[in-house]
């Protein structure tokens, strides 16, 4: 079985905050933000719905699209997000 990789933004309930991840195990990573497990920036801002992603083979591709992500404007973040998820719903009962 070949492991999976997986870029991810999540936002606020008002969705004004965003952050963007990396993992090998997407549907963990998420239930540990959600219930606060995960210390820090996404506790702090209460950061607990999963509103993109994308799947990758490859833990170096994952990586080097999280930063082309990181990298871009908030703008960007928003279209990527639009394309996907247009109402920003959590997709995580999807996962």
């Amino acid at each position: 079985m070949q492991k999976s990789y997986a870029i991810y933004i999540m936002t606020n309930t008002s969705n004004n905050v965003l952050y963007t991840g990396v993992t090998s195990n997407l549907k963990k990573r998420i239930y540990e933000h959600k219930n606060k497990i995960v210390k820090g920036f996404t506790e702090k801002y209460n950061i607990d719905k999963l509103v993109y992603y994308e799947i990758f083979d490859s833990s170096l591709n994952a990586i080097i699209r999280e930063k082309q992500i990181k990298a871009g404007s908030r703008s960007r973040k928003i279209k990527l997000i639009e394309d996907m998820n247009k109402n920003w719903k959590d997709l995580y009962c999807e996962l």
